[in-house]
């Protein structure tokens, strides 16, 4: 009887683990992608705001934020951004999201100040820690691909 239950034990949990394991999983990309068991990684979350500044000049507004997609591309090469997008407008004067490929929210601040339209106040941000799929900057190879007009 011990041995029938010590054999119903040790394939009920073979059984499991078979189950929990990913026939797909690919030890050296997860590696590069610093990924922990699961796929997953931190970062650092930030919504975009709109920010104090008010001037209506338009030369320097369009100078700062000619800066800001600058920025981005320049963050982007360095993979210390993942993902940058606007939203629509919308009640909450929330004008879009960057996912920085950083550990601490320190790091997020001094990339941050890389930006010329937050540090010109045209922008705020909240930043939050944030875990995501460790994949996450796969994505940025199919993107290059696929945009016909640099903004």
């Amino acid at each position: 009887m011990k041995l029938l239950i010590t054999t119903i034990i040790v394939l009920l949990s073979i059984s499991l683990t078979a189950q929990n394991n990913n026939p797909n999983y690919d030890a050296e990309l997860a590696k590069k992608l610093s990924a922990d068991d699961y796929g997953m990684k931190g970062y650092v979350f930030a919504i975009l705001k709109t920010g104090s500044n008010t001037s209506t000049d338009k030369e320097l507004r369009s100078n700062a934020f000619r800066g800001h997609l600058n920025n981005i591309n320049k963050l982007v090469k360095e993979n210390k951004l993942v993902v940058a997008g606007p939203f629509e407008k919308n009640e909450n004067s929330y004008r879009g999201l960057f996912i920085f490929n950083v550990k601490t929210i320190e790091e997020a601040k001094e990339l941050i100040k890389t930006d010329p339209a937050i540090e010109a106040k045209y922008l705020d941000v909240d930043l939050y820690n944030w875990y995501g799929s460790a994949a996450l900057s796969e994505y940025l190879k199919a993107a290059d691909k696929i945009w016909k007009i640099n903004p």
